[in-house]
């Protein structure tokens, strides 16, 4: 009983902090459209959550094609597929027990 609560709620707030990066990476790839101050708060801190995950995807995948940066759709697609994949088996788990 205790340990199945425990997986819920652990899957329920992997799940939220999933949906807020990917909320991040949607404002930041559309901030970018604007060109907006780089010394402006707002966009350092996007600007500082965001570019580590596209600098470990870019080491390994060229996500540029045709002058359009796809890091951001591939760190979407990769959250989306661990909120999928991840948060459900922990809900599933937390029913079997």
């Amino acid at each position: 009983m205790i340990l199945s609560t425990l997986l819920e709620a652990i899957a329920s707030i992997l799940h939220t902090a999933i949906t807020v990066y990917i909320w991040i990476v949607i404002i930041a790839a559309l901030i970018t459209w604007i060109r907006p101050d780089p010394y402006n708060p707002i966009v350092q801190t996007l600007y500082r959550l965001t570019e580590p995950v596209y600098a470990y995807i870019r080491r390994y995948i060229p996500t540029v094609f045709w002058g359009v940066d796809l890091a951001p759709v591939i760190v979407i697609l990769a959250l989306q597929f661990i909120d999928l994949f991840l948060v459900k088996l922990l809900i599933k788990m937390a029913y079997s027990l």
